[in-house]
């Protein structure tokens, strides 16, 4: 069958009236697809790499991303430039009075960090506000906007806001020291005479956490293991209170070890980076996506962090597995599926004719439907509107699908991989939304 015209601008199949694309639901902003389940006898609640850690292949973090704040503060000291002296003249006689400490000057903002017009900052980390003396306890704390939990302490010169909850990603901040009788002032009464105010914007969240964060829920296939080791511990300990949640991980990702689970093809580890934006990464996010009810879209937008972190918290694991599929183009051409490390299904398939090829690549299934009239147009202008079934989109208007053909292993589609029935429907339910398929040879 060919292609009809799809999703991300490119060949989505045109869908009639009362075709719905399965799981229907609602996302940030355009009703998207919950995707569906897996097969019954699949047996495991998420991807989970095998109970002895397999090839090493990452290790992540380390004492270079320890979030160590150094705040430099020294003591003022206030020097008595001279005395006040009082020489009374009684019968020939003089007496001094006790000396007294000339009154103070203004108190005044030394510094602030993060700098102003500082980007890319660590939204979990401390702001520190340092001072030219000492500041009373009673005075009031300076104010950040937006709010978020935290406290002020006074470390020597200098007033520290620890949060408890990290700034959200991409966040101008904004620090305002007050002044006047109603501001700051020192021990020794010296008033702020002048406000502050400083901004600097938040960084973004890290691919490498979001790596860690979804294979920890087992969307993909490996296994990462956090760092036992003193160093590990000790930058859990400096990253403060804020810097141990999830989010605050997302910003600083802790020292670890991604592992291949045992079982898949070697082709899908060259596809593979922690810490850059790959395709693997994308089929995670998407999968994660439609089993959350948002649109399976792959964008990380702010909803998408804020489920993914209450998911960590909670442990709340991949329902469906972990599927990769692999199309041969190499005669006789064959569909093989791998779900949770194990080769489940080989058939023989057919891909795209010379003159409407199937394109070579790896892609993550983005659309499926249990059944469609799938149209578009041959190659030699005429048009064509087929009944087909167990569809699932993974590039443009390509798609793993049953079409009825005399035989299978070699080109005959408009660049779908078609399969028997049998085989489609036995594919179907692997093949979930962000599942992976390459198309090779």
């Amino acid at each position: 069958m060919g292609r009809g015209s799809g999703v991300f601008k490119v060949g989505r199949p045109e869908q009639p009236a009362g075709d719905e694309p399965e799981g229907s639901g609602n996302g940030p902003s355009d009703p998207g697809s919950n995707g569906s389940k897996g097969p019954k006898d699949a047996g495991n609640n998420g991807s989970k790499g095998p109970k002895d850690p397999g090839t090493k292949v990452t290790r992540t973090g380390g004492p270079g991303n320890m979030k160590v704040i150094a705040i430099a503060a020294t003591a003022a000291a206030v020097a008595v430039a001279g005395g006040i002296y009082a020489l009374v003249q009684q019968g020939g006689s003089g007496a001094s009075l006790p000396s007294l400490p000339m009154s103070a000057g203004p108190l005044r903002v030394e510094s602030i960090l993060p700098a102003a017009g500082t980007s890319q900052v660590d939204g979990a980390g401390p702001i520190s506000v340092t001072f030219s003396d000492p500041v009373a306890a009673n005075s009031p704390d300076p104010t950040v906007s937006p709010a978020v939990a935290g406290s002020w302490s006074s470390v020597a010169d200098s007033l520290v806001f620890t949060p408890s909850t990290p700034f959200p990603q991409s966040t101008k901040v904004t620090v305002n020291v007050p002044s006047g009788p109603g501001g700051l002032r020192a021990t020794n009464g010296a008033l702020l005479t002048q406000s502050v105010t400083d901004h600097f914007t938040t960084g973004t969240y890290s691919q490498l956490g979001l790596a860690e964060m979804l294979a920890k829920l087992g969307y993909l296939p490996l296994t990462w293991v956090q760092a036992g080791n003193g160093a590990a511990k000790e930058q859990m300990m400096d990253s403060g209170t804020a810097g141990e949640t999830e989010a605050g991980m997302a910003y600083a990702p802790p020292a670890g070890t991604f592992y291949w689970n045992s079982g898949y093809p070697s082709n899908l580890n060259a596809l593979w980076s922690p810490d850059q934006p790959n395709v693997i990464l994308r089929g995670a996010v998407m999968a994660f996506q439609a089993q959350h009810n948002m649109s399976t879209t792959g964008n990380l937008t702010s909803q998408f962090w804020s489920v993914l972190f209450k998911a960590v918290a909670s442990g709340q694991a991949n329902q469906v597995g972990y599927t990769y599929a692999v199309a041969d183009q190499n005669d006789p051409e064959t569909l093989t599926i791998y779900h949770n490390g194990q080769e489940v299904m080989q058939s023989p398939t057919n891909t795209g004719i010379p003159d409407s090829p199937t394109v070579n690549g790896t892609f993550p299934v983005y659309e499926k439907f249990r059944f469609q009239i799938m149209s578009g147009t041959n190659p030699d202008g005429s048009s064509y509107a087929d009944p087909v079934s167990f569809v699932s989109y993974f590039n443009g208007g390509d798609a793993v699908h049953y079409f009825p053909r005399g035989s299978y292993g070699f080109q005959q589609s408009l660049g779908c991989v078609e399969l028997p029935y049998g085989a489609a429907e036995q594919a179907y339910p692997y093949l979930t939304l962000g599942s992976l398929v390459t198309v090779t040879g």
